[in-house]
């Protein structure tokens, strides 16, 4: 299975050149918990890093002084981006979420635009419902093969 075939295709993205407090107002806006940075405008903006709540926390309100104003989302956000194209397998999606130790794969199509985002919790739906499939198929097996072949 694609990673493409269940992404979600509506993605919260932020221009790199936002302040921290017009991410923070857009996510609380778009109930998420991190956006996709985008360098660029129109057809050539490009995702370059992801930002989340937390790395708000962390530039602002852990440093003193600090101002949501005055920090720009590509100083505050993760970098280098973790990513997949659109049509990666789902286990190869995994490999990056578990080498790169992330939450949240942006969806890229090959020429770099981004197509969507896959998160833990989807990737951990889409397994459980193939583990609970391959596991109604042994059962249906087995009940095959019991109408199949008459008692001796």
């Amino acid at each position: 299975m694609r990673v493409g075939d269940f992404c979600s295709r509506d993605v919260a993205t932020v221009d790199s050149l936002a302040s921290l407090r017009e991410a923070a107002i857009l996510m609380r806006n778009k109930h998420v918990g991190a956006l996709v940075v985008l360098e660029g405008s129109g057809a050539s903006a490009r995702p370059a890093g992801l930002l989340t709540d937390r790395d708000i926390v962390v530039a602002v309100i852990a440093v003193p002084g600090a101002r949501p104003e005055g920090v720009r989302a590509v100083d505050a956000m993760s970098q280098p981006l973790a990513t997949a194209y659109e049509d990666d397998g789902v286990f190869e999606a995994v490999g990056v979420m578990r080498k790169r130790a992330v939450r949240r794969l942006p969806i890229l199509a090959r020429d770099g635009t981004l197509r969507g985002m896959v998160t833990l919790d989807d990737l951990l739906s889409v397994i459980a419902t193939e583990l609970a499939n391959l596991g109604e198929a042994v059962r249906l097996q087995r009940r095959r093969e019991l109408a199949a072949r008459k008692p001796i």
